[in-house]
């Protein structure tokens, strides 16, 4: 797929009020590309239950009696981390650490907890952007893929520490959780998956690594070892396999995930308080800082930018496998 020069040739990435770095919206994606999602999979509202819209690539919910904000990565092409899915969890985050798209729905109170799933049957998120990437990598553009890499980690970083606002995070797993797609539910402070999803790092077989926190949350939960093994074997796990290396916290049965998720924020032991308290205990004692997150992509901007033509045709084989697991033409 062709990206627009414009998307390459992008501006410094602003700064939100809150301070939280927002990418600009990208306006590469194809309209014959776009992935259409079924109203059957649409959750229904439930009472107390309100839609806060104007997101291109997510579908967000805020359940007030709960005192939860669900958010579902909604792609418009590939189930995939794009420049436009970041400028969505970006914008989406400022508001969370501002109160700014609270107050603007009538709600005072920050959640207490922050869910993100994937409105996408089977699929939680396939990865990295692989186009723009290889894309980035044919024009030899640094600064874009770097900047691509910076935001990732930031919205990782974000989730991750609560958008300093004391926000629980879970990672709703119902489907294929890789690369990319395996980093962005890591970064959750809890992960529940069905028995059904799977996990994996796919990088090493184009002869890369996984440079958005895998390392960094992996090594936090299981050690070095067991992290570096998964990053550097390639395999694809299963949810049980997960839940028995300490990754998954939780295991849901197929098609009761959202269900479980629920009934993990409505426990009365541990209530929220404990929960938090726990997740800033674990940055206290291994913490991670954006600064970490920020220099392992600038080594994996560098490590990208050097792969050979036999690596990039690989890349382009997982592209294509992408596209057609989304039933989307290759264009």
């Amino acid at each position: 797929m062709a990206i627009k020069d414009s998307m390459l040739a992008q501006p410094e990435v602003p700064l939100h009020p809150s301070g939280v770095r927002v990418f600009p919206r990208s306006e590469y994606v194809n309209d014959q590309h776009r992935l259409q999602i079924a109203s059957s999979q649409r959750l229904e509202r439930e009472a107390g239950t309100c839609s806060i819209g104007g997101y291109q690539e997510l579908e967000v919910l805020l359940d007030a009696r709960a005192a939860t904000l669900w958010c579902y990565m909604r792609p418009t092409r590939a189930q995939s981390i794009t420049p436009s899915i970041l400028y969505d969890f970006l914008d989406l985050h400022g508001g969370i650490t501002s109160g700014s798209i609270l107050k603007s729905h009538g709600f005072s109170e920050t959640p207490q907890y922050y869910v993100q799933g994937s409105r996408v049957p089977d699929i939680y998120n396939l990865g990295g952007d692989l186009a723009f990437m290889l894309e980035c990598i044919r024009v030899g553009n640094r600064d874009a893929l770097l900047r691509y890499a910076h935001n990732c980690v930031q919205v990782v970083f974000n989730i991750f520490t609560g958008f300093s606002r004391d926000v629980v995070s879970i990672a709703l797993v119902e489907g294929d959780a890789l690369g990319g797609g395996f980093e962005a539910a890591l970064c959750c402070n809890y992960i529940i998956a069905e028995r059904k999803a799977r996990f994996g790092l796919p990088e090493i077989l184009f002869n890369c690594f996984p440079g958005m926190g895998a390392y960094s949350f992996l090594s936090r939960r299981i050690g070095p070892m067991m992290a570096e093994e998964i990053m550097q074997n390639g395999r694809i796990y299963s949810a049980t396999e997960m839940h028995e290396m300490g990754v998954v916290n939780q295991i849901a049965e197929d098609g009761c995930g959202k269900e479980a998720v629920n009934d993990f924020i409505k426990c009365r032991k541990p209530t929220h308080s404990i929960r938090n308290a726990i997740c800033k205990i674990r940055q206290c004692v291994n913490p991670i800082r954006l600064e970490e997150l920020r220099s392992i992509t600038e080594l994996w901007v560098e490590t990208t930018l050097k792969l050979s033509p036999l690596d990039l045709k690989t890349m382009q084989r997982f592209v294509s496998a992408q596209q057609r697991r989304m039933q989307i033409p290759n264009g």
